[in-house]
C-alpha cells in the first residue's frame, strides 16, 4: 500500500508539479499581455488627436518653428508557449500567427513612446515616421533562437509656428 502511495506521489511530483507551474506561467503571461493591451488602448485614446504621418516631407499647411528627431523603442520577449508553437509551425511553413500579436503590441508601444516623448518635449506633430524591427538572439550565441524583438519608431517632431499657412 505504501509503495503505491509513493509511486503516485512521485508521479505527481515528476509530472503534475511541472504541468501546474506551466499552467500558472501561461495564465500569468496572458494576464500581463491583456493588461498591457488595455494600457495601450487607453494611451492611444489619449493621443488620438496628435498628428503622426509617414510623409517624407512636412505637409504644406504646417509651418514649423523648430524640429527634432524623436524616437520610441520597446523590447518584448517571446514567451515559452509562443516559441513552442512557432517552432512547430516552422516545420510545415506558413504564417506564424502566435508572433503577430507580439509584433503588433511592440509596434503600438514604440509608436506611443515616440508620441509621448514628442508631447512631453512640447512638440505638436510628427512626420516622416519610420519603424525598425530587430531580432534579439538568445544567450546561447548560436544565433538560432530568438529571445525577443525590439521595435523602434522614429520621426521628425515639429513645433508649429502656425498650423495653417495662408496661401495668397
Amino acid at each position: 500500500m505504501e509503495s503505491g502511495f509513493l509511486q503516485m506521489l512521485e508521479l505527481i511530483l515528476n509530472f503534475g508539479l511541472p504541468l501546474l507551474l506551466l499552467m500558472v506561467a501561461y495564465f500569468i503571461g496572458a494576464w500581463i499581455e491583456r493588461r498591457h493591451l488595455r494600457s495601450i488602448r487607453n494611451r492611444e485614446g489619449d493621443n488620438v488627436q496628435f498628428p503622426v504621418v509617414t510623409f517624407d516631407t512636412m505637409p504644406d499647411d504646417w509651418i514649423a518653428s523648430s524640429s527634432t528627431l524623436v524616437s520610441g523603442s520597446v523590447v518584448i520577449s517571446l514567451d515559452y508557449f509562443k516559441r513552442v508553437i512557432a517552432g512547430l509551425r516552422s516545420l510545415v511553413g506558413g504564417r506564424i500567427k502566435t508572433y503577430e500579436p507580439l509584433l503588433d503590441r511592440a509596434r503600438r508601444e514604440a509608436m506611443l513612446r515616440m508620441i509621448e516623448r514628442a508631447r512631453l518635449d512640447g512638440y505638436d506633430a510628427i512626420f516622416n515616421v519610420r519603424l525598425e524591427t530587430s531580432r534579439l538572439a538568445n544567450s546561447r550565441g548560436d544565433g538560432k533562437g530568438i529571445a525577443g524583438v525590439e521595435m523602434l519608431a522614429f520621426g521628425t517632431a515639429v513645433k508649429f509656428a502656425s498650423r495653417f499657412a495662408r496661401t495668397s
